[in-house]
């Protein structure tokens, strides 16, 4: 019997393993890049432009909603056309969008720039979970991608402080001129290092019928349900930290934005921490056994916030260190989540990203609007909505991860 040509026998030879685990990291950083990091001068952004708290949150919740709605359209032209042509001009557009927001003379420019953020930075992410997937199998690849994710965590870390020093000492333009700058560094390591990675292009991938066929496939697979509704839980639980702790930190709880920063960082220490006990456990449990007992550390932290709030006990401490439970275990859940939403699909990896992305981000949006309103000088509507998402996500993982999480076989490409 005659050897299977290299590409479908070794795909990971493509590209050294610390290659991968770093552009994972840069290219899955650039959403808390684009988020985290303009954080500490959200307050300062809302007085400079006028802006009622509805459009600040505003901000926010547009660029989840076009980051969903674009990885829809990434995905198959991923798949299609190769990941490498579409990170180059992806990245590409989103420097332009980025200084564009850092110029913005109003509050509906900025939204209007911050739009075009989330739709060009969609296909850095979808790429980058859809990279995975070129080049492992699924147990493989969640351990890379926590390795990736723990990397990303070391941005998520420095870009609340890098924020919050920019916005004490220059302003919210400086922060959000930062971001720009972290995306041009990315295209060019992008543009210097990363070869393509997808050698099963599906020549059909854009065409509107077998599209459809394929994401309906996708949507009906109860491994795929599984595991997207499960990152998005643990992400609505995360983007209300994210939506909402700049004004419960600095306002209600009187941290500088420098300060502010720090104590964000803080929970990125965890998130990172968590990406470890990821991969501690995984040869141990396997994927459903890791995020099962995640789950545990999920609703510690939702409800030790509910119960700081309950109790009308807000200090910076009885907050942060539920706020730090709970991204400790969303380190655990999105590796796991995010290579087993794909792992059933090879062939449609691109197709099966963007459609858990859209999942998680539709959920963000939603809690971004829920916010905008929600908001007071009290920490209720943070504490109460991360405690609702964390039972939901425990929900989930004792539930729906146990019995569908472990693929049944890949769907093939329509």
């Amino acid at each position: 019997m005659s050897a299977p040509p290299a590409a479908a026998a070794a795909p990971a030879a493509l590209v050294a393993p610390h290659i991968v685990a770093l552009s994972l990291a840069l290219l899955l950083g650039l959403q808390p890049v684009t988020t985290d990091l303009y954080l500490p001068a959200l307050p300062l952004l809302a007085a400079d432009l006028a802006a009622p708290m509805s459009a600040t949150q505003l901000t926010m919740s547009a660029l989840i909603l076009a980051f969903g709605l674009a990885q829809l359209v990434w995905g198959p032209v991923a798949d299609r056309w190769g990941r490498r042509p579409v990170l180059l001009g992806s990245l590409a557009l989103f420097v332009l969008a980025s200084v564009g927001a850092a110029l913005a003379p109003s509050i509906g420019v900025l939204v209007g720039w911050r739009v075009a953020q989330g739709a060009t930075m969609a296909a850095a992410v979808v790429c980058a979970r859809a990279m995975v997937r070129d080049l492992y199998e699924p147990h493989q690849g969640t351990h890379v991608m926590s390795k990736g994710l723990s990397g990303l965590g070391l941005i998520a870390l420095s870009s609340p402080v890098l924020g919050g020093v920019l916005a004490a000492a220059s302003g919210w333009r400086a922060a959000l001129a930062a971001v720009a700058a972290i995306g041009l560094a990315t295209l060019v390591f992008v543009w210097r290092a990363l070869p393509e990675t997808n050698t099963r292009r599906n020549p059909q991938a854009t065409r509107v019928g077998p599209l459809a066929r394929t994401a309906a496939g996708v949507l009906r697979h109860p491994t795929f349900v599984a595991w997207a509704v499960l990152t998005s839980c643990t992400y609505g639980g995360l983007f209300t930290i994210l939506a909402s702790s700049s004004f419960v930190y600095i306002r209600v709880l009187g941290l500088s934005p420098a300060a502010y920063g720090v104590a964000l960082g803080a929970g990125s220490v965890a998130y990172m921490a968590g990406t470890f006990a990821c991969r501690h456990w995984l040869p141990r449990h396997g994927l459903t056994g890791t995020v099962r007992r995640g789950a545990l550390f999920s609703l510690a932290g939702g409800l030790g916030l509910s119960a700081v709030a309950w109790a009308d006990a807000a200090t910076v401490w009885a907050v942060l260190v539920p706020h730090c439970l709970f991204t400790f275990a969303h380190g655990i859940h999105q590796p796991c989540g995010q290579t087993g939403a794909v792992g059933p699909f090879p062939h449609a990896a691109g197709v099966a990203s963007a459609l858990a992305g859209f999942v998680l981000a539709v959920t963000a949006f939603a809690v971004g609007l829920w916010l905008g309103v929600a908001i007071d000088d009290t920490v209720c509507p943070m504490a109460y909505t991360v405690g609702f998402w964390s039972a939901a996500t425990a929900l989930v993982a004792w539930t729906l991860v146990q019995r569908h999480g472990v693929p049944r076989g890949a769907l093939k490409a329509a």
